[in-house]
């Protein structure tokens, strides 16, 4: 889909004319000092989404990039001029390992294909470096719980790429839900997918993306379930869907769709999908009020309502919001709403293996 995977054009056009305030991290409570500790951050896979992160870092109040890892040297070149990384920051995967001596890094920020996250993430907790990793943490539970261990065994701490996790329109939805406002949930729907193109692309390899569409759209739904419910799944059911096995070979899903079920009695259908556009629709359900999030973890704007009226929230772009609140993550100790951590990461492979043994079994399996 090509509203997913470009850049923002330009976040204020982007806004325009919407009921909405445009504002930067700094206006959303956080009050940033001028002494404030600078996350200092080596990206590592400097693919399109990397350029992304790199592009929103620029207007980080305590972020700045300090390093760079590719292995492409031309990649290298460029990036190091364009966002003024010396030579000596910059490196290969083979000679990665010696970022340990460098005191200009604080963390790696691990955007590579899923199979390579528990490779790399070890690597870098291996030379005392705390880990950013893009999501799904891994491409299964054991790899996930051998990253985790690795951070532990290194004292360094292990975030997932969470954006929504800090995105106003879904805190204001959470808020409600915490404070009542929507009674008892019962329901939820998450629909998210769009047509994928080039079929040579990693993410149609099982190999490097570990699945199809449920590995890399579909961990919005199920991981924005859970936050927008409020609660961990107890059961799912699963069916998938392939009207091209060509293109989506075998491991690589097409269209999956899955219920869960959660011990208050809610229960929720989604949709994961690489076949469909039109698709980043959440809604939930309750005895009192719903809340619609129509785009719900697009790059923005996200836009929402709820049986009060329209979320009037500010705008952000996510990635600067991330990364500001992830440095706040690690110097200063701040818990977000909605965890980022490993742990969080972890329960959502666990329930995207879950999903899988359903497809294959046609069974409802317990988690």
């Amino acid at each position: 889909m090509k509203t997913r995977r470009a850049f923002l054009q330009n976040i204020t056009m982007a806004s325009a004319g919407l009921p909405f305030l445009t504002i930067n991290a700094s206006s959303l409570g956080n009050i940033y000092k001028s002494d404030d500790k600078v996350l200092r951050v080596a990206l590592l896979g400097l693919g399109g989404y990397a350029q992304r992160v790199a592009e929103s870092i620029q207007s980080c109040k305590r972020v700045k990039i300090t390093g760079l890892i590719s292995g492409t040297p031309d990649k290298l070149k460029t990036w190091s001029a364009k966002y003024n990384v010396p030579e000596k920051s910059c490196y290969n995967y083979q000679n990665f390992d010696s970022i340990k001596d460098n005191p200009e890094v604080d963390a790696v920020y691990v955007i590579t294909p899923n199979s390579l996250h528990r490779e790399f993430t070890i690597r870098a907790a291996k030379a005392g470096k705390h880990v950013i990793c893009e999501k799904p943490m891994a491409i299964n539970v054991k790899e996930g719980e051998e990253m985790i261990a690795a951070c532990k065994k290194a004292n360094v701490k292990l975030l997932i790429g969470y954006r929504m996790h800090f995105e106003p329109h879904t805190l204001e939805v959470i808020r409600m839900r915490n404070e009542g406002d929507f009674g008892q949930i019962k329901f939820f729907q998450g629909l998210c997918g769009f047509r994928i193109g080039d079929p040579a692309q990693w993410r149609l390899s099982k190999a490097l993306a570990g699945g199809g569409s449920l590995m890399d759209i579909g961990i919005y739904a199920i991981n924005g379930c859970r936050y927008m419910v409020g609660e961990e799944p107890i059961w799912v059911t699963a069916q998938e869907t392939k009207t091209d096995p060509v293109k989506f070979k075998e491991g690589v899903d097409e269209t999956i769709q899955f219920q869960f079920g959660f011990k208050s009695g809610a229960v929720a259908s989604c949709l994961s999908t690489y076949n469909m556009n039109n698709l980043d629709r959440f809604f939930l359900n309750g005895e009192k009020g719903f809340a619609e999030m129509l785009p719900s973890t697009g790059y923005g704007p996200i836009k929402g309502k709820t049986n009060k009226g329209e979320i009037n929230a500010p705008v952000v772009v996510h990635q600067t919001e991330q990364m500001d609140q992830m440095a706040g993550i690690l110097f200063d100790g701040k818990k977000p709403v909605v965890p980022v951590d490993g742990e969080e990461g972890l329960k959502d492979l666990k329930i995207i293996e879950a999903i899988y043994k359903a497809v294959a079994t046609g069974k409802k399996v317990s988690l």
